[in-house]
């Protein structure tokens, strides 16, 4: 239903369905899109198999979002000095100031236990709907609920300082998530050993590579009891090996009954990972329902809508 985000059937099927009007007609699918299978994928596949089956999410919403719509100020010119705002002032010269809308009527439900996608473009509004979800950005317009613990996986390794250890920045990083130190303490050589940073947990992180400062915020935090997971591309860090241990450690969470909100810019995750999904385009939900879906819809798109631009360099 387009008002309410949630998603029609037909003959006991979930049915994609375009929102807010925008509709999209029939996609013709097309050869080579979403055609075999990546390792992850078949990982998570095997996964499946060995662990047994997943929990399926419950009609209980653990995350609603109602008509949500997000309005920030981008100021144009940047006033240095309080002199020049009282000169400002005075000469009734205000500082310009645009507004802008990231997000514009936004609504969906995530069950409980269910891992729900989000798709779209670079700018679409995907991180600014989880950083809401998350608390981090209050809404402008329209309501958003989620039900217990949300553990935020956004912009790892934030809260790194690089002149400390990897020892300490784990109870640095581990406090601002909300950690007591005895938390950490209990937590702390599982952590060391799924980042596999035992012979550098006492380097400064000013020596560490990029995966591997990558790969310690990730270890630290998942290693959470949560209700609801926000995951923003956060499986693309490391190498493919550690990969698979982040897929693992998605799949555990799946397998418990977190509720998971997955923003990828892989298709193949997407599908295999998420029952549904959410596609947004410039701020506005694009469509809305299964996961397979709504990847095929998008990927059409995308495969529609670039046109090639012949760029001439000059010869030295």
């Amino acid at each position: 239903d387009p008002t309410t985000g949630r998603v029609s059937r037909r003959d006991g099927e979930p049915v994609a369905r375009p929102v807010f009007g925008r509709g999209l007609g029939t996609f013709a699918s097309r050869q080579g899109i979403g055609a075999g299978m990546s390792k992850i994928g078949a990982f998570v596949e095997q996964s499946e198999t060995v662990a047994g089956p997943v929990a399926g999410p419950s009609d209980e919403p653990a995350v609603r979002v109602d008509d949500l719509s997000v309005r920030l100020s981008l100021q144009k010119e940047v006033t240095l000095s309080l002199r020049e705002t009282v000169i400002r002032f005075l000469e009734r010269r205000p500082v310009e100031i645009e507004e802008f809308w990231p997000l514009r009527n936004v609504s969906f439900t995530a069950g409980r236990g269910e891992v729900f996608g989000i798709v779209g473009r670079n700018g679409a509004g995907k991180s600014t709907l989880l950083k809401v979800i998350a608390g981090v950005i209050r809404p402008t317009l329209g309501t958003v609920e989620a039900k217990g613990r949300i553990a935020p996986l956004l912009e790892l390794g934030a809260g790194f300082d690089s002149d400390l250890t990897g020892r300490e920045n784990v109870y640095l990083y581990g406090s601002l998530l909300g950690f007591p130190r005895t938390s950490i303490d209990e937590r702390f050589d599982r952590i060391v050993e799924f980042a596999e940073l035992e012979r550098f947990i006492d380097v400064p992180i000013k020596n560490y590579s990029t995966g591997m400062t990558t790969r310690l915020a990730f270890a630290v935090a998942t290693d959470v009891d949560a209700d609801v997971l926000i995951v923003d591309e956060a499986l693309t860090v490391g190498d493919s090996r550690f990969q698979l241990k982040c897929m693992e450690r998605i799949d555990a969470f799946q397998r418990r009954g977190v509720t998971i909100l997955f923003v990828s810019h892989s298709p193949e995750q997407i599908r295999r990972l998420c029952s549904n999904a959410i596609w947004l385009d410039q701020g506005e939900a694009r469509l809305l329902g299964p996961a397979a879906e709504v990847v095929e819809a998008y990927m059409a798109c995308e495969y529609e809508a670039p046109h090639k631009q012949i760029v001439s360099w000059p010869r030295p």
